[in-house]
């Protein structure tokens, strides 16, 4: 009876542990993030309540539009507890994008956030890409006023589908949401990945697709062609060299 009292108590913490392997919630009324700390923490050390200011919690210039100059014309706004002290420790943030004619925000993750995101102003074509091995998209036009929700973690974009300026607001269930833009962590990595690694993916799932779309033909046999490999392996070599080339003028942060 013993035994089986402790083997309960024992999986019931455990689910209970389970159940909150999130940020922890807040044990105090707020907890403003203190920038400069020598303390390593996760998160922002917390400022002493006495010495907070209401300037901690404020935040101006949503307002105005982002510098959209750049190559990929688009520009984040964000609003995250590196911006707003106050947001330490609350699970929230936000971000106002801002989009020239057909400009992108490009294929991006937050690994630590769900984004809800909605168009203040224009038109915007956004979608997220499930997990291996499915990888579907999911994608819609948006409109003034349509809302869009991005899992976290999932690979997303939106791309401004008008001929106007296009503005939209995003917010992130974390004060710190991370953000890894795809193209810059596969083509500016530091130091950088190895052609050959990334020649050999591109390859991959080159054949992949090429396979796939003779089978949905209705092809039963697929023979070899060294020739033809050859010529698939040289075009994964450019297709790299060539996504080097462009990613440095078009490393843009992204939310």
């Amino acid at each position: 009876m013993a035994a089986n009292l402790f083997l309960l108590a024992v999986l019931t913490i455990t689910t209970f542990s389970l159940a909150i392997a999130s940020d922890p919630s807040p044990l105090q009324d707020f907890c403003v993030g203190v920038k400069m700390s020598p303390v390593f923490v996760n998160g922002l050390v917390c400022e002493d309540p006495k010495l907070a200011k209401p300037e901690d919690f404020f935040f101006a210039g949503l307002n105005k539009p982002g510098n959209t100059s750049n190559p990929l014309g688009s520009m984040v706004t964000p609003v995250a507890a590196g911006q707003l002290p106050g947001l330490n420790t609350l699970g929230i943030s936000l971000a106002r994008i801002d989009f020239e004619p057909y400009g992108l925000n490009p294929p991006h993750t937050h690994p630590r956030a769900t984004e809800i995101l909605t168009v203040l102003e224009g038109s915007l074509y956004v979608g997220f890409v499930t997990s291996n091995p499915g990888n579907r998209l999911f994608a819609k036009v948006l409109r003034k006023g349509d809302v869009f929700v991005f899992p976290q973690g999932l690979v997303h974009f939106q791309l401004n589908s008008g001929e106007g300026d296009a503005v939209a607001i995003a917010a992130l269930s974390s004060q710190n949401p991370g953000v890894i833009t795809v193209a810059n962590a596969v083509f500016g990595a530091k130091p950088p990945i190895l052609d050959d690694v990334l020649a050999k993916a591109r390859l991959s799932w080159t054949r992949r697709r090429w396979i796939g779309s003779r089978l949905s033909s209705g092809w039963t046999t697929i023979r070899t062609v060294p020739f033809a490999s050859r010529c698939r392996d040289f075009l994964s070599v450019a297709y790299v060299y060539l996504n080097k080339q462009m990613c440095a003028p078009a490393c843009v942060i992204s939310l």
